[in-house]
Order: structure tokens, then C-alpha cells, then sequence
């Protein structure tokens, strides 16, 4: 099992993961890129984080709720949003041998969870399909291309980081 230094690292990676999601989500809100039918998330780039490390996961699912709440998010978007993001989180963790793959799963939840919810959160009216391929465009750019660019900038550093 995890000694206690291990536990205070991992707790303290979970926590500054989290406070850089909310920051990025943050900036993106600034340019109205934060939420709805077009978005492109910077933050969700870290979701790639479980290819080194599980401590990201309750990470980003916390920095992904203040984050919803923050930018003024509806009850129904905080809490499926947030899910999108575990369920990401999850997926890029289980894939987290692939560097390619990993940043596969957050484009997939976000494109299934998320056009649902600016439909019925929010009333959205745009086609659920049309959604689907805007919120996963956002994703691609965020998770696939920043993601991969964020794995080949922190992989020299990884031993020193996780």
C-alpha cells in the first residue's frame, strides 16, 4: 500500500492539478470558451495527466466541479460535466500505456455526455449530432493536440514531477 509521504504527494498533486484546472477553465471563460455549444476547454488538456499519474484523477474531477461552478454553471451541468470529466479521467487512466490513446477517452465522454446536457440544461436548440461534433472538435484541439503537447513537455520531467 501507499506509505504517508506517498499519500501527501499524491494528495498534493491531486490538489494543484485541480487549482491549474480551474485556472485554465478560468482564462478560457474570460474568451466565452469555458461552456457551451463551442468550447474549447485548455484545461481539459490535463485529463492526459492519468498516463502519469492516478493522483490526477480526483484532480481534475475537482477541478472540473469548481470549475463548473465558478463559471456559473447549472446544477445538472455541474454534476454531469463533472462526471464527463471522471469518466475521461477514468478512461485516460485505463489507456494510460498508450500515449495516443489516452487522450482518447475525454473526447468521447464530452461528445456523448455533454450535448445532452446543453440540450436539457440549458435548452440549447442546435441538433444534439451538431453539438456532439462541436464539443468534440473543442476536445480534439484541447485533449488530443494541447494533450500530446502537454505529454512530450512533461515526459523528460517525469521523475521529478510524479
Amino acid at each position: 500500500m501507499y506509505s504517508n509521504r506517498e499519500k501527501i504527494v499524491h494528495i498534493a498533486q491531486a490538489g494543484i492539478i485541480a487549482a491549474i484546472y480551474v485556472v485554465l477553465t478560468l482564462m478560457a471563460a474570460s474568451f466565452n470558451l469555458a461552456n457551451g455549444v463551442i468550447q474549447v476547454r485548455i484545461s481539459e488538456a490535463l485529463t492526459v495527466l492519468p498516463y502519469f499519474t492516478p493522483a490526477a484523477i480526483p484532480g481534475l474531477i475537482i477541478g472540473c466541479f469548481i470549475s463548473n461552478i465558478i463559471t456559473g454553471c447549472v446544477v445538472l451541468d455541474i454534476i454531469f460535466g463533472t462526471i464527463a470529466t471522471a469518466v475521461a479521467a477514468f478512461g485516460s487512466y485505463i489507456l494510460r500505456k498508450n500515449r495516443y490513446l489516452c487522450s482518447i477517452p475525454p473526447v468521447i465522454s464530452n461528445m456523448l455526455i455533454v450535448p445532452f446536457v446543453l440540450k436539457y440544461a440549458y435548452g440549447m436548440t442546435d441538433a444534439v449530432w451538431f453539438m456532439a461534433l462541436t464539443v468534440g472538435a473543442g476536445e480534439i484541439i484541447s485533449c488530443v493536440i494541447i494533450g500530446q503537447i502537454l505529454i512530450t513537455a512533461l515526459t523528460p520531467l517525469k521523475k521529478v514531477l510524479f
